[in-house]
């Protein structure tokens, strides 16, 4: 190889690198340069040679950079065929460059700093310590040379940390190797941290002048000859604290506390030095939060001390003091994490086992984290949240008088917290500035508000729980100073209104916060307090200002009705007051801004008519007893509301007949319930049954002329011919809806059978109740399943194009709803400003959606309210299936999600077992093999399209459409999952995760890799029941089997844990054919193809294919010819593994062992992160095994009289 061969190849590369970085290269130069270079770096075997040669220091920065980037590829995939004296020059080499090859620590670029210790970290890695045991003692006299090598060993010290202990990207035995090691010298890696560390302060201290002998506002006076030196110590310095931060959070916390906590004391130091403050401040944090043993953290309460606390508290002073810097910023951040983690350090010693007493500063730390909590900045108020929730949790703590007096200064900076201001957009506070700083958008702010608040009204219920007194006393004097505030509207206009507020009116803000806080005190007083303790007269003349104020401000309005509820509890005590309290949510219900408007009316009035009527429902719920004196005067007040047709909407007319439901509950007398129900329905019942509703019913084309969606409108916004039938229809789906849900039996069995509600006994003992409403609700039956079928037959194409011109997309979904799938924000003004709904299109498709909706709602209800007077109606399976069930293939995916999930899983959840076979498994046999074929075809589609997608054909589905769709089909999925799981697995292992809510979304779950299987997870009875049936067994197999491919990993996750192994094991024992068996174990395996990058479904899968393997092999050799198939298998292991399975003697090897076993054999079909599969595979190879021999001394002289390491070849021996 000669010095020219090795000159013109690198004359050629700098050529190739300088096309590649110049922007003005055209792609075809730039991919050519590009294979250039990647082909010498794979195939050139003088890659060494070039690669120095580049990394000279005479080459610009980008050729430099790529001459050390061949060193590293040479090192990462040619180690381990390269000759051994090979790898001593090139190692040799590389020290050199790092003790004069690169420029001064201040002129190096970062990236040539950061290539140079990789290569270094790649050899340790390969070498370390059995070939190289004097790497340490190199690294030592090299940072002796000057603060560049210095630098340059700090960053491979912490590489080094970072690979072997964070990222842990080498085999098992290398990383137990080298974390070996390094724990045997931590005493002298720390004591060299340490060390660099303080020199280097100390020497950039003597020249810039300590901060104490500074004024902080002036420059620190350096002589200019002095500066570079004084900036390269500041380098090292910062270098130094950087590495230290990937050591403190694993090395044993003695090397922490060592020398009295030098360690401690000098990063408290630290935290007054502008230039290191940030650094010092992060290795404080991840050493205050080390967990660990009590006993080993008993040292850090020496950061309570006088010195320490003094430290801390003039730093987050004087960084504060120079207003809004973001160097600044970010260092208050991080101290207020300090502080949080000292809190909770302190939580978790005193009053354990580890005899520590509440600190002498206690007071201190309290006042400078409360300093914390009243900052302008609302992201650091939030931060200290969690902590104060810990400490007046405390057994110990939150008995301390000192905490305790800072329960009112907490309240006082809460009442301030609570005010929503701070939008990023605006600069009506302080905090605008701050949030410019941590948050994207007002959306993004509010979004974080919204939990912020959330979280201070637990925090102040805790601290109420200590002192409520004081808590109550605050929420009244804040209260009567809103009552008695003008309102600010500020300069944000309102569309409800002239001169009303909007949700960023300053009156608005105050009267909402101060709601919140009166709202979380006084309930936590009423829990807290003993009942004659409870401060009954200032709570009614509280009740009493509030019932007395007027105002025409529906946003105001709403909040004065929060604390009508709020002080109801009070009414308790002097049930006079409640008739003024029902009269000032009557008059709520039918609130106007203006009155009898024609305008549609606003977000903020409907919602103050909304929340009247709720409040009216939770005190008929919660207080029933209360309010039952009074049920003749609210039974007319309501009676005279729905008198009048257009007063209400249908929605309120149904919450104040649901509230008149809960009372008359409290009859608890059968017959008069019933009489009362009788009459309260007659209206809905005449209309409901009526024969013009009946033919609108069951006839689609009459129901479309009837709603009015089969018009042209010229006026779209005023014009609604048909509004008051879609009314009528509402009204009585809502009552229906209203009278099942509310009306009961009483709840104890005595109470119940002496008012005639209990008929007989099941045949367990079980009473068998009557509904007062059943005999009402049960007669509308027929034309509600009526109604049912024809909105389902709208779909028809047929009946589609029915619609007139203005409804083409009545049946559409609504906006909302797509943006809630998409995951799209609400913009923050609409949500109050704009009217509900802005068109006519957009109340008819308001109307069909909640139709729909409530129509299903009704018969989920109907099981749990009328119970075997509905199962045991004639022919009701058939009924379901020929109303609920029919012309499903028309159906959207979005209609069909909401059917499963308020009627089928509920009607499921409540049937009595002897029903299953007479209702449930005729409804759901049809159900579950239609859902799997459809379910199927959707699949298909998606994955289709993403083949397709290489060559992105244009067509007319928006990219927003699609997505739209795809998530659809995969919340379909698991609603359809989690309906087979409720059906089929008992609930020992499904119960945590049958909640309807986590199907709409939190994919946070899939990253869970605990997922042991239930053990216990059996089939039900009605899955038994289900299983019976050839279909339908084939069918939910199939759906569950299949679904392990989909791309949902969240559906995957559930259905490998909970369903797929119990429904098998169902069949075990039956014949099964041979491709059955490989069909199910392969769809495993494919599914472990498609998921196989999320940790938490490969584990699941994994178990499941383990447990198939295991319990079918010995039956079914065709399984071995599935593993056979896998690609990388290795033939000896599978035999092996094999022969131990085949052979019962042999399998005394643990469970997890032979799992272990069995992952690595399929290895080979288990899906990789995209990042993952195209990448070049790096082979690091095991050194001889340090355990068994005695360790080699690492204080080896062999380089002290050799400073050129010729010496090392000796070393780089085995």
């Amino acid at each position: 190889m000669s010095a020219e061969q090795v000159g013109s190849l690198c004359e050629q590369l700098v050529k190739a690198v300088t096309v590649i970085m110049d922007p003005a290269s055209t792609q075809r130069y730039r991919l050519e340069a590009l294979k250039f270079c990647e082909e010498f770096k794979e195939k050139c075997p003088i890659c060494v040679p070039c690669g120095l040669k580049l990394a000279e220091k005479t080459q610009t920065a980008i050729v430099r950079h790529f001459g050390l980037q061949i060193l590293e590829h040479v090192v990462k995939f040619r180690w381990n065929s390269m000759p051994r004296l090979e790898k001593v020059y090139l190692k040799n080499n590389v020290m050199g460059l790092i003790s004069n090859g690169t420029q001064n620590i201040l002129e190096e670029e970062s990236h040539i700093k950061d290539v140079l210790s990789r290569i270094v970290v790649e050899m340790i890695k390969r070498e370390w310590p059995q070939h190289w045991p004097d790497m340490l003692k190199e690294l030592d006299t090299l940072s002796k040379q000057g603060e560049t090598q210095t630098e340059l060993v700090m960053f491979i010290l912490l590489r080094l940390a970072e690979d072997v202990v964070t990222f842990q990207t080498l085999p098992t035995q290398r990383r137990r190797d080298i974390q070996q090691t390094l724990t045997q010298n931590m005493e002298k890696i720390f004591s060299f941290l340490l060390t660099t560390l303080q020199q280097n302060v100390n020497k950039y201290r003597r020249m810039v002048g300590a901060p104490q002998e500074r004024d902080a506002l002036t420059t620190p006076q350096t002589d200019l000859a002095q500066e570079p030196k004084a900036q390269a110590n500041c380098r090292v310095g910062i270098a130094a604290l950087n590495t230290l931060a990937g050591y403190i959070d694993w090395v044993a916390m003695s090397h922490i506390t060592a020398d009295n906590c030098k360690l401690l004391e000098m990063l408290c130091l630290l935290l007054n030095e502008p230039e290191l403050q940030v650094g010092a401040a992060e290795c404080l944090l991840i050493a205050v939060s080390r967990k660990g043993k009590l006993e080993d953290r008993k040292p850090l309460m020496v950061l309570f001390g006088d010195v320490a606390m003094h430290y801390i508290l003039s730093a987050a002073q004087t960084a504060d003091g120079e207003g809004l810097v973001e160097k600044h910023y970010v260092f208050l951040k991080r101290l207020c994490q300090v502080l949080c983690a000292l809190g909770s350090q302190l939580c978790a010693l005193v009053g354990s086992d580890s005899d520590v007493d509440t600190p002498a500063n206690l007071g201190k730390y309290l006042d400078s984290f409360l300093a914390f909590t009243t900052h302008p900045s609302q992201f650091l108020r939030s931060s200290t949240q969690i902590t104060w929730g810990a400490l007046f949790r405390h057994e110990i703590l939150s008995r301390d008088p000192l905490l305790l007096a800072m329960i009112p200064k907490y309240l006082r900076a809460s009442m301030t917290n609570l005010v929503k201001v701070g939008f990023p957009s605006k600069t009506d506070s302080p905090s605008c500035e701050y949030s410019r700083f941590d948050f994207d958008s007002d959306e993004d702010f509010n979004a974080f508000f919204n939990s912020f608040r959330a979280q201070q009204g637990e925090v102040m219920r805790m601290a109420c729980r200590l002192d409520p007194r004081t808590g109550f006393q605050m929420a009244g004097e804040w209260l009567k100073y809103q009552l008695a505030a003008p309102v600010d509207i500020g300069p944000m206009i309102s569309k409800t209104g002239e001169g009303l507020c909007s949700i960023f009116s300053p009156s608005f803000v105050q009267w909402d916060a101060m709601t919140f806080f009166s709202e979380s005190v006084i309930s936590q007083m009423f829990r807290t307090l003993d009942k004659e303790e409870i401060p009954v007269n200032d709570g009614i003349e509280l009740l009493q200002l509030v019932l007395n104020f007027e105002t025409k401000d529906p946003l105001i309005l709403s909040c004065v009705l929060t604390n009508v509820s709020a002080l109801f509890p009070f009414v308790t005590y002097r049930p006079e007051y409640l008739p003024q309290v029902l009269s000032k949510l009557f008059t709520a219900v039918t609130f106007e801004v203006v009155e009898e408007s024609k305008a549609p009316r606003t977000r903020a009035v409907k919602n103050v008519r909304r929340h009247a009527c709720s409040s009216i429902i939770k005190m008929c719920r919660d207080y029933p007893q209360l309010v039952l004196p009074n049920f003749e005067m609210l039974y007319n007040h309501v009676k005279q509301l729905l008198s009048n047709e257009l007063l209400l909407t249908q929605m309120e007319k149904c919450a104040l007949m649901e509230a008149l439901v809960l009372i008359s509950n409290q009859f608890k007398d059968y017959q008069r319930q019933k009489v009362f129900l009788e009459e309260l329905m007659s209206p809905v019942a005449n209309l409901w049954l009526s024969e013009e509703m009946q033919r609108v019913l069951s006839d689609p084309e009459a129901f479309i002329s009837y709603v009015g969606a089969d018009n042209k409108i010229a006026d779209p916004v005023l014009e609604d011919p048909s509004g008051l039938n879609r009314s009528r229809i509402s009204f009585c789906v809502y009552t229906i809806l209203g009278v099942v849900k509310r009306a009961r039996w009483p709840t104890t069995l005595e109470e119940a059978k002496a008012g005639g509600f209990v008929i007989g006994c099941m045949p367990s003992g079980n009473p068998i109740y009557r509904n007062p409403c059943t005999e009402q609700v049960l007669k509308l039956l027929d034309n509600l399943l009526a109604l049912i079928r024809t909105h389902n037959n709208l779909y028809m194409p047929e009946m589609v194009a029915k619609l007139g011109e203005t409804f083409a997309k009545a049946l559409d979904m609504l906006e909302v709803e797509k943006n809630a799938i998409l995951g799209l924000p609400q913009p923050l003004l609409e949500l109050y400003d704009s009217p509900v709904y802005k068109t006519i299109l957009e109340r008819m498709q308001g109307f069909f959606c909640t139709l729909y909706d409530n129509c299903f709602h009704i018969l989920g209800n109907a099981g749990p309210s009328m119970q075997q007077d509905f199962y045991t109606v004639d022919g009701l399976a058939s009924q379901f299936l020929n109303s609920a069930f029919v012309n499903l293939n028309n159906i959207p995916d979005y209609r069909l999600r909401p059917m499963l999930r308020v009627f089928v899983k509920p009607l499921v959840l409540s049937c009595p077992s002897e029903h299953y076979e007479t209702l449930l498994c005729p409804m759901l046999g049809p159900l579950f093999t239609y859902l799997h074929v459809r379910l199927s075809q959707k699949w298909q589609v998606i994955s289709q399209r993403s083949i397709l997608c290489e060559e992105d054909t244009a067509d007319d589905n928006p990219e927003s459409q699609e997505m739209l769709e795809e998530q659809l089909v995969r919340l379909l999925t698991r609603e359809v999952m989690d309906l087979i799981t409720v059906c089929c697995v008992s609930k020992k292992g499904a119960a945590e995760h049958n909640s309807s809510a986590a199907a709409d979304g939190d994919d946070d779950e899939m990253m869970s890799t605990d997922v042991t299987p239930p053990s216990s997870a059996e089939l039900t009875e009605l899955g038994k029941c289900l299983m019976k049936q050839e279909d339908v067994c084939t069918a939910l197999l199939i759906t569950a089997y299949r679904s392990l491919s989909w791309k949902d990993t969240l559906s995957c996750q559930r259905t490998t844990t909970q369903l797929c192994w119990p429904l098998l094991k169902q069949v075990l024992t039956g014949n099964l054919l041979p491709d059955a068996v490989t069909w199910f174990f392969t769809g495993v395996l494919k599914g472990l193809q498609t998921h196989g990058q999320h940790d938490g479904c490969m584990a699941a899968l994994v178990h499941l294919a383990f447990q198939i393997y295991e319990a079918l092999r010995p039956r079914y050799a065709e399984l071995k010819a599935v593993m056979e198939q896998i690609p990388e298998i290795q033939k000896e292991s599978l035999e092996q593994f094999d022969s131990k399975l085949l052979n019962p003697t042999l399998l005394k090897v643990a469970d997890k062992r032979r799992k272990d076993n069995f992952k690595r054999l399929i290895a080979g079909c288990i899906g990789k992160p995209l990042g993952e599969q195209f990448r070049k595979e790096v082979h690091i190879r095991n050194l001889p095994s340090l355990f068994k021999k005695v360790k080699p001394s690492l204080e080896t002289d062999v380089l002290e009289n050799n400073e050129d390491g010729e010496g090392l070849t000796a070393l780089f021996e085995p």
